[in-house]
């Protein structure tokens, strides 16, 4: 208790509490030794607390009636004169029933809130190790939450509180496990009380989980992370890197990489990259780790390694999913694209390896040989990782000996077709095709093929790669091709940096598409015969394409 509440216990003429049927009441408990014989002590009973009830409104509406009369019984002493202490324990207004007297009696009354020590620090105390540090976030849940939400909240969270367990705590314990932190999870039950018990939360019996107890995910930031120390570590040096003075970068092979994300990206140049069927030799020349690298760390868990290939959507950590943000936290190392790195939040005790961006399947296998050491290991890639992106670099070197037993896992993102859509309205309502402009890995006459057999089909085209320095002539070309099939003025949308700060979206008429204004940050989303712009009420253009299709 604080030195304040003591003295307002003192100085009141009325103790109230709040206390279940039997009668015991923990805030009462914790201030017996303060109470007077003088006092009037006013118990505020629950009519119900984990039983049923025959109240026609139900459990809400037994406990407000219950409340409203509660704040009833407290009105009657104010209105004779006597100052009441209402009694809670933990902070009054931190989950507390004290809240609920509090809206009902604080514009009637004069008030105050004493503040007092909450649960979750007072777990965190018991635990003796941080809960929170330098800008990690700290999140309180109640256990009463279901469980695929506890379950997403929880791989999102920095650190984490779950409170009010009980019957909730198989629940809990099972979200903890599917969301990747049961290792983590500490148990702490009536801390400061006589009764306290802290205990790994995977060994906690759920038959002796009282209510009054917590589940903690304490500080990442204290957490062991390998070598990595306190500071995070950028090893640019060991990562695979532009290393354009060994090995030029515009004459790998046939089969040059283009693999730079589903989101559109930087316009540094459309230069070929490496041709994997070379893996070994591109390696050495490359400057990537090995697989007998002594510089390369171990895994601290004990576990196996894995590599999680994570799409970071289009732009900033608004369009991160939470699966995402959870497997990012998680990670003892990250991977990627120097520009797609710099999106993540830096961590304490994480390594981070950027490269340049023409090195995709360079950093794949880097990413594996890490993985093979038992680290955890995330491979980051802009949009969804699975189009035009890294999943199919990781997958493609993960199939070939010697990580053909290393775990690999794709976690979803934001494309940067349908956040374009989005802005406009619903282009992408019907059926739709998706193909890349760039013809570094595949000849143009096939994406001719394809767009001509994709708008003969009357589908919306989302086009990605449309263009860069190197390539400034394939928009017209595709104009050209779909204006044999399209209206001149089928709608085009012209998507930007979308989600970023020089976001632009225009529509356009296809015969109109200039490809000056387009660049490898741009996607192109082409309408059909059937896609729609309209005007509404406000001024703004939308652009949607029907659900239905017209009979033949």
């Amino acid at each position: 208790m604080t030195v304040r509440a003591v003295e307002v216990i003192a100085a009141a003429d009325v103790i109230a509490y709040h206390s279940a049927r039997h009668g015991r009441s923990i805030a009462r408990s914790i201030a017996e030794r303060h109470l007077r014989p003088d006092h009037i002590e006013e118990r505020l009973v629950y009519p119900v607390t984990t039983e049923t009830t025959d109240h026609p409104g139900g459990y809400r509406g037994a406990m407000e009636e219950f409340y409203a009369d509660a704040a009833a019984r407290l009105a009657a002493h104010l209105d004779a004169g006597r100052t009441v202490a209402v009694l809670a324990e933990g902070d009054p207004l931190f989950y507390g029933s004290y809240m609920h007297m509090h809206k009902r009696l604080a514009e009637r009354y004069p008030t105050e809130v004493v503040p007092g020590v909450t649960s979750v620090s007072a777990a965190a105390a018991r635990l003796g190790t941080p809960l929170v540090e330098g800008e990690e976030v700290l999140t309180v849940l109640p256990g009463t939450l279901p469980e695929e939400e506890l379950t997403a909240r929880l791989a999102t969270s920095d650190a984490a509180a779950v409170m009010k367990l009980g019957r909730t705590f198989p629940t809990v314990r099972r979200a903890l496990e599917r969301s990747g932190r049961l290792a983590d999870a500490r148990y702490v039950e009536r801390a400061t009380m006589n009764a306290e018990r802290t205990a790994p939360l995977a060994e906690v019996d759920p038959a002796s989980v009282p209510y009054f107890s917590m589940a903690v995910l304490p500080s990442r930031a204290a957490a062991p992370h390998g070598d990595g120390g306190d500071a995070p570590h950028d090893n640019r040096g060991d990562a695979p890197h532009d290393n354009r003075g060994d090995a030029p970068h515009d004459n790998r092979g046939d089969a040059p990489h283009d693999n730079r994300g589903d989101a559109p990206h930087d316009n540094r140049g459309d230069a070929p990259h490496g041709d994997r069927g070379d893996r070994g030799d591109r390696a050495d020349r490359e400057g990537a780790p090995h697989g007998d690298r002594a510089d390369a760390p171990s895994g601290t868990s004990g576990a196996p390694g894995e590599v999680v290939v994570v799409g970071l959507g289009p732009a900033g950590p608004l369009w991160l999913t939470p699966e995402a943000r959870g497997e990012l936290a998680a990670a003892e190392d990250l991977v990627g694209y120097t520009t797609y790195l710099d999106r993540v939040p830096v961590r304490p005790g994480q390594r981070r390896h950027a490269s340049d961006n023409k090195v995709e399947a360079v950093r794949a296998e880097f990413a594996l040989d890490l993985a093979r050491r038992g680290r955890r290991v995330v491979v980051v890639s802009s949009g969804d990782p699975g189009v035009f992106a890294m999943a199919t670099a990781v997958l493609e070197a993960a199939c070939e000996d010697p990580y053909r037993e290393v775990p690999v896992r794709i976690v979803p993102g934001m494309t940067a077709a349908h956040a374009a859509a989005a802005r406009v309205g619903a282009p992408l309502g019907h059926d739709y095709a998706v193909i890349s402009l760039s013809d570094r890995l595949k000849p143009w006459e096939v994406i001719a093929e394809r767009l001509r057999a994709a708008a003969a089909a009357d589908l919306v085209l989302a086009l990605y790669n449309p263009g860069s320095r190197s390539r400034v002539w394939q928009v017209g070309k595709a104009r050209e091709l779909l204006l044999e099939h399209r209206a001149p003025d089928t709608p085009v949308v012209l998507g930007r940096d979308i989600g970023g700060p020089g976001e632009r979206v225009r529509i356009v008429r296809l015969a109109d598409l200039d490809p000056a204004q387009v660049d490898m940050r741009t996607i192109l989303l082409v309408g059909s015969t059937q896609t729609r712009t309209v005007r509404r009420g406000d001024g703004t253009d939308i652009v949607w394409t029907p659900r239905r299709y017209p009979e033949a």
